[in-house]
């Protein structure tokens, strides 16, 4: 028992490629022998090839078997270290699948899709946000970096791979496949005491973006509204003020009830109706003939990239750069970006 324990012990720590070159060399040596010992019985080499896979996999459909003494005998051979073989490739797998699940959960591995968003630094917000873009898009992949948790955040959710470590160095990034990303997402590290070195620490990680992916869609979160200029300089996409939002909505609330709850559903895909980008018609000449085709179909157009005055000058000419706004629900966004 002991010698057992002992070989299993050995084999275990062999190579994959290593046992998968030791079951292939022994089947084809069990095969060639087979037909040597019993030609009339399996008649081709294939035929005892079969018979010694199905033989070691102890399948045994009976359509083959050795009829003479020494096959017999070899048939035990099988049994006794084929079987083992082929159940330590079975353990061998099994254990690959354990050690990917692992290295999953403790952000190890690399992602090697693209089209996905990167997002940085992990929080309720950061939560909140992959639950928003699910709820939009349920084939979205996501990617979250973070150096500060021990395990995947959302591991049960197969679309959303974890990269663990520094978000500002070029390994961890690549790991993430920025260069393949849609965008990226930077939030506000909140662990960190100082708002400077919060927002910091959020420049050093959009210059290695900029810097490494300068395609790729850049929103970050700063802490103080002074810094912008140092990120405009790093030529960030978006801005988010962490405390703009917040202090406007409760100034809304106490001035003008139930203002908040309209602005809480534009800002959250998971409600009917919400913001979206409209594919220009090319028979849209003026602002008013977008406004009213789009009202036709259930949606109203309220903006052309950051101005909500159209609908006071609305037959103004349409300029080739517009980039058009409208609310509705999914169903109405989706019929009309199909024309």
């Amino acid at each position: 028992m002991l010698f057992l324990r002992l070989l299993s012990a050995r084999l275990l720590r062999i190579s994959h490629a290593a046992i998968a070159a030791t079951v292939i060399l022994f089947a084809v040596f069990g095969a060639t022998f087979a037909l040597l010992i019993e030609p009339e019985t399996f008649g081709t080499w294939f035929n005892a090839f079969y018979w010694v896979l199905t033989t070691m996999a102890t399948v045994g459909y009976g359509d083959y078997f050795a009829v003479t003494q020494l096959g017999k005998a070899f048939t035990i051979f099988l049994y006794i270290f084929g079987i083992g073989l082929l159940s330590l490739v079975i353990g061998k797998i099994i254990d690959s699948f354990a050690i990917l699940k692992q290295k999953r959960g403790a952000g190890e591995l690399s992602y090697q899709g693209y089209g996905h968003i990167v997002i940085i630094n992990w929080s309720k917000k950061a939560q909140t946000a992959v639950e928003e873009i699910l709820s939009h898009s349920p084939k979205t992949d996501i990617v979250i970096i973070d150096d500060g948790i021990g395990k995947h955040p959302m591991e049960h959710l197969h679309q959303v791979h974890f990269v663990k470590g520094d978000p500002s160095e070029d390994e961890i990034l690549e790991r993430a496949a920025i260069g393949k990303a849609r965008s990226a997402i930077i939030f506000a590290d909140m662990r960190i005491d100082e708002g400077s070195l919060i927002d910091g620490k959020s420049l050093l990680i959009t210059s290695s973006i900029e810097r490494m992916a300068h395609h790729v869609h850049t929103t970050v979160e700063i802490v103080h509204e002074k810094h912008i200029r140092n990120f405009k300089h790093a030529e960030v996409n978006e801005f988010v003020l962490t405390h703009d939002a917040i202090s406007h909505l409760a100034v809304r609330s106490a001035m003008q009830e139930g203002n908040t709850d309209l602005l809480r559903q534009l800002m959250s895909r998971q409600d009917n109706d919400d913001i979206y980008e409209v594919p220009r018609h090319p028979s849209w000449k003026t602002y008013g003939d977008a406004f009213k085709a789009l009202l036709e179909q259930g949606a109203t157009l309220i903006a052309d990239r950051s101005d909500m005055g159209i609908n006071r000058k609305l037959s103004s000419p349409i300029p080739g750069d517009a980039r058009l706004f409208m609310i509705c629900d999914k169903a109405t966004y989706e019929r009309l970006a199909a024309h």
